[in-house]
């Protein structure tokens, strides 16, 4: 990376092992990453390549067996639940494939409920800001089980970006999702994340969500095997041409 003072998401030969001897499993091998403040990353790779381990090591879901994970700065691998409970509430916003909704509340109250647990005061126009963005104002006092798969999944994004996070991650969020449908949820996701000026990391195996980001990541078998950016047409030749990051 050229510039060092905007990185925010770093990891230093972080892995995460599990079982032992011959039943020794390697989920996240000795990888090391940079992510700037205000990127969109998307990390790709087959089933079993350690996307969601490394996700959730970067959101301070996991503890690392061993390596370093540094967020703004801070190495979180060895802090204690406390700390990471904390530091998730106010520094991290997740999405995940099945929405995580609460079912006996409404959109607006799904959505500011971290907020409510963090006892944070609510911006009210910001919210309301999120939820216009979203295309969600018509619908902030229906139940979950009154919307479209699409429209859980933005409630979802809503509820993600309201805290105000440095960093949203999301894991397969359009997976359950029709294909244009994912790709509005997607475009709405990266153009609200960009507005709020938000890091964005995403696991897919979705090659067009893959294209959407700044960068793309791929693991296999727990390593990363490649790290730059989807190819480009170039519009005056026509040629295609894949940028690498050094």
């Amino acid at each position: 990376m050229n510039n060092q003072t905007d990185i925010i998401l770093q990891t230093e030969t972080l892995c995460k092992y599990y079982g032992s001897g011959d039943n020794l499993v390697k989920a996240v091998d000795h990888i090391n990453l940079q992510i700037r403040q205000g990127e969109f990353v998307s990390i790709v790779g087959k089933s079993g390549s350690g996307k969601s381990t490394l996700l959730h090591m970067l959101g301070a879901l996991d503890n690392p067996t061993s390596g370093k994970v540094f967020l703004d700065g801070e190495n979180i691998a060895s802090l204690k639940a406390d700390a990471l409970s904390t530091i998730r509430r106010r520094k991290i916003g997740f999405i995940f494939q099945s929405f995580n909704l609460i079912p006996a509340l409404n959109i607006w109250e799904n959505i500011v409920l971290p907020l409510g647990l963090d006892g944070k005061p609510l911006d009210e126009a910001f919210i309301e800001d999120i939820i216009a963005t979203l295309g969600l104002a018509e619908k902030k006092r229906s139940l979950p089980n009154t919307l479209s798969g699409g429209q859980q999944q933005r409630c979802a994004i809503a509820r993600a970006i309201a805290a105000k996070p440095s960093i949203i991650l999301a894991d397969e969020p359009t997976g359950n999702l029709d294909t244009k449908t994912g790709d509005e949820v997607m475009a709405l996701l990266k153009t609200s994340a960009k507005k709020y000026g938000q890091t964005l990391v995403v696991i897919t195996h979705n090659e067009e969500i893959a294209q959407m980001a700044d960068r793309t990541i791929m693991l296999a078998d727990g390593r990363i095997v490649s790290d730059g950016i989807p190819s480009v047409k170039n519009r005056e030749t026509g040629e295609v041409t894949a940028h690498e990051q050094d």
